[in-house]
């Protein structure tokens, strides 16, 4: 049994958790990996996670958190901006769930409702019918995200919860999009009509930063914003008959999987 497990799985090791994934002690890990302290750090996770050091910026690294959000290099994200094309905003693994009857389904056996991951129900029902894109972000993908068409955005909806991972075996035992700080906007696009672009905090920091608060015209590929420290979630809800996703992205999320993608890939198609 590895710590995940053990952490969410056994009654001690939720007793244990619980003062781990509270927003207090993020903030107190966030705050150090701010420090410059914290790059000692650095080293140990490029290994780990074999970063490929030549494709981003690293001048100026004076923190962890630095790193983590480091910028790429131009040219290695590279945005379709066909119109017909739905873009991904973010690098991460990709799957594609219906909206049925106002739920949606991250994984088997766990159902999360609309209403309940927006907590609004009156713009959950308006997704009834549509598609929900999860993009799971690991801690060595690129962790800046874009806007994923242009359009006008709403003011952001901030909602604080205690920070669980979003890896899959937090699934299991408790309603991670529930209960994990989240933030997201109401999209009018230009080509998809309207859609909800949502960040997802996680263990241990998640920190989410976004860049504009308030309503906004927003463009295709501009920056929205970044995570800071821990694996993270984006999640775009469609309206009904506004998309068709392709075909290798929709056959593997059929079969329970995860399916890699690059921010700024066309991952579906206008209807």
């Amino acid at each position: 049994m590895n710590l995940l497990e053990f952490l969410y799985n056994t009654s001690f090791g939720r007793i244990l958790l619980k003062p781990v994934v509270n927003r207090r002690s993020s903030a107190i890990c966030g705050a150090f990996l701010d420090t410059r302290m914290s790059k000692i750090f650095i080293r140990n996770f490029v290994r780990k996670n074999n970063i490929i050091e030549d494709d981003y910026i690293l001048d100026d690294i004076n923190s962890f958190n630095d790193y983590f959000c480091r910028r790429i290099k131009d040219g290695l994200r590279v945005f379709d901006m066909d119109p017909d094309s739905l873009t991904a905003p973010c690098d991460g693994l990709l799957t594609v769930y219906p909206v049925t009857s106002g739920t949606v389904v991250p994984v088997k056996q766990s159902e999360y409702t609309m209403a309940d991951l927006l907590e609004d129900k009156d713009l959950a029902d308006q997704f009834n019918g549509g598609l929900c894109l999860v993009y799971r972000l690991c801690v060595d993908h690129y962790h800046r995200y874009c806007y994923t068409d242009t359009g006008h955005k709403g003011v952001n909806m901030f909602i604080p919860g205690v920070l669980n991972t979003v890896r899959p075996v937090a699934l299991a035992s408790t309603p991670v999009f529930v209960r994990n700080c989240r933030e997201y906007c109401v999209i009018d696009s230009d080509n998809f009509g309207r859609m909800v672009q949502m960040e997802v905090g996680a263990l241990v920091v998640g920190r989410i930063v976004n860049d504009e608060k308030g309503e906004a015209d927003v463009v295709r590929g501009r920056e929205k914003g970044h995570f800071e420290c821990g694996g993270s979630t984006i999640i775009v809800l469609v309206q009904k008959d506004s998309v068709r996703i392709r075909d290798d992205i929709y056959d593997s999320s059929l079969e329970g999987l995860e399916f890699p993608v690059k921010q700024g890939e066309a991952v579906g198609r206008r209807l």
